[in-house]
């Protein structure tokens, strides 16, 4: 189809929205290696799990063989209020940069909680409904995840309980208001509210905390209150699961309309929204019957990718939780408070961070005043104030654009637009009057971290 054809926004009808997630695990040749029980040193199994997640979701993190899982019908409802989301062209965009490049992006910001993590918040929270809880705890870095988990415990009448990383519950106080709003809780971390919050304060009493620690918070309050499980946003397979409705839409759009993507990328903390984008992707490449170029783009602060080692490392600061095999920059690994963005995690998500082992896809690391840099050009061309988090997709489809300008290549590049940044100002104020600095972590830090991991084969 020719271009002048192809719409802004392209949108799908309700009858072609997604009834099933994908599980790019199903069609992975090497699996990724198995999360270890701490205690036993031996894979998990469903009954380690069931204490902290909803059964349901622990059949799915477990589920390893079928390709499509059925979305229930009650999700699919609420998926509908504000699904399908636009997959836009970006035409101002190409012709500012003067590319022959063509540029889309998916939308995910057109919902109240400014993100794609609504996409597996409504989804966790229907399980521990349908399971009979009380409520469910969590952690969240920039706030994204626990906006939108407040809104789906809100809407099933579930207790929700936040554990917000002291330096995002500082900076980003709006976004704090809107949890409460929807009846969360929400606790800065680490706060003295548990044994391992206590613990951590007792050993770095300035931090500005970490996701890594306020998963073990979150963790520890699911584990010691009678009625409740964790929830977590990003990492796990099964929010990638969830999140591959991203990827699926995507690709229905794209075809509808004859397009094929030559470049996708994503910005990359946990996993959860490249992962999402990228797997029905990845699964058509997987099987033969397609070729891409994927791209993680993770923050210069926390490379888990770039500068990580793969090895096996536990998921959280306070240690409680399950080993996982995944690049990691060290389980006590501590971002700089300078940090603007919530792509703060010490490691990467078990499935993504295989694929990338195996050379399906690379990644790039960005600093973050490059990445504000490209966000207010994206701003100020599009019309969208995209959150720090995507930005870092957005600085390098740009870079990929202009490489198109140089040597005259027509590539089409898609990238995914995670969320807006109105809850992000202080971030942007920071850009905006020139005090936002860089922060790289040094080998010998890094490497003083890696020092720590757990002494696990495999």
């Amino acid at each position: 189809m020719a271009n002048e054809k192809i719409p802004y926004k392209i949108y799908l009808s309700e009858e072609e929205l997604p009834k099933q997630w994908y599980n790019v695990r199903a069609d992975m040749k090497k699996k990724p290696a198995p999360m270890l029980n701490p205690g036993t040193g031996k894979p998990v199994t469903f009954e380690d799990l069931a204490p902290v997640f909803c059964d349901e979701l622990v059949k799915q993190e477990l589920n390893e063989t079928d390709p499509y899982i059925d979305i229930p019908e009650e999700i699919q409802s609420f998926y509908r209020m504000y699904r399908p989301a636009p997959l836009v062209r970006a035409y101002c965009l190409e012709k500012a940069l003067g590319t022959p490049a063509k540029i889309y992006y998916k939308f995910e910001g057109n919902n109240t909680s400014g993100s794609h993590k609504l996409n597996s918040a409504i989804a966790q929270a229907y399980y521990a409904k349908k399971q009979g809880l009380k409520g469910v705890t969590t952690e969240t870095g920039a706030g994204q995840w626990g906006t939108a988990l407040s809104m789906a415990c809100s809407y099933f009448g579930l207790d929700c309980r936040v554990y917000m990383v002291k330096v995002s519950y500082e900076q980003k106080p709006f976004r704090r208001e809107v949890m409460r709003t929807y009846g969360a809780s929400v606790t800065p971390s680490p706060s003295m509210t548990t044994e391992i919050g206590k613990k951590i304060l007792a050993e770095f009493p300035d931090t500005n905390g970490s996701l890594g620690c306020a998963i073990s918070e979150a963790v520890e309050a699911a584990t010691t209150n009678e009625g409740y499980r964790y929830v977590l946003g990003s990492v796990l397979s099964q929010v990638l699961l969830h999140q591959s409705v991203i990827g699926l839409e995507t690709m229905a759009a794209m075809d509808k309309y004859g397009i094929k993507p030559d470049v996708i990328i994503g910005c990359a903390g946990g996993g959860s929204n490249l992962g999402g984008l990228i797997s029905p992707f990845m699964g058509r490449k997987l099987r033969g019957e397609d070729d891409y170029q994927f791209i993680a783009v993770e923050p210069a602060s926390c490379p888990s990718l770039t500068r990580g080692v793969y090895a096996y490392d536990f998921c959280d600061t306070g240690k409680v939780c399950p080993l996982q095999k995944m690049y990691t920059l060290g389980s006590g690994f501590m971002p700089s408070p300078n940090h603007a963005g919530g792509l703060r995690y010490h490691g990467m998500s078990a499935v993504l961070s295989e694929l990338y082992d195996q050379g399906l896809m690379e990644a790039r690391s960005a600093e973050q005043t490059s990445v504000f840099e490209a966000a207010q050009k994206f701003a100020r061309i599009e019309g969208i104030l995209p959150a720090p988090e995507s930005s870092h997709a957005i600085k390098v489809a740009i870079d990929e654009a202009l490489k198109c300008k140089e040597t005259g290549e027509e590539k089409t590049i898609l990238f995914g637009l995670t969320g807006t940044g109105y809850f992000d100002m202080y971030a942007y104020a920071a850009y905006n009057d020139g005090t936002m600095t860089d922060y790289i972590p040094t080998d010998e830090e890094l490497q003083r971290s890696f020092e720590t991991l757990p002494k696990v084969e495999g």
